[in-house]
């Protein structure tokens, strides 16, 4: 009887917070905040995914302090002085089985998210960044998702 009772309450709960959530707009506009009423119009969120290279076996040595070293002198060089403003790191790891291989690959790697007015210059800045690094690395793809984003400072 408890355990309905939870449950019942559980749920009266989230239907309360899905009745009070505000609503999603399709466009990239937001009002703001009383704290911040200026609107933030046609913002986008970009996300880049940036391979640093195989993860190693267990036991196998690595180099993964140089990496480390050249991300951060990339980042530093090419990313930050285009969004000054701001964006952040994340360490993922991506992993994959080429169709009729067994073995499955894992590949380390950075995402970079950034939040930006969208323009000409500023999506300019995602291509120039892109193709540094695969020039940099030889690297033949720099994965990029991006969507409309709303956003309120």
């Amino acid at each position: 009887m408890k355990k309905l009772a939870a449950l019942m309450l559980s749920g009266l709960l989230l239907s309360a917070c899905a009745a009070t959530a505000p609503p999603h707009s399709a466009s990239s506009t937001l009002a703001g905040d009383a704290a911040h009423p200026d609107a933030a119009r046609n913002w986008v969120r970009t996300e880049l995914y940036f391979g640093l290279g195989l993860v190693p076996d267990p036991g196998a040595g690595t180099d993964a302090d140089a990496n480390e070293k050249r991300w951060r002198d990339f980042l530093d060089r090419e990313v930050t002085p285009r969004f000054p403003d701001g964006l952040s790191v994340y360490d993922v790891y991506g992993q994959w089985r080429t169709q009729g291989q067994s073995r499955i690959e894992r590949l380390r790697s950075k995402e970079i998210m950034v939040l930006y007015e969208d323009t000409p210059q500023h999506r300019s800045d995602i291509e120039a960044i892109r193709a540094a690094w695969k020039k940099e690395t030889g690297d033949l793809s720099v994965l990029r998702v991006t969507q409309p984003a709303d956003v309120s400072f």
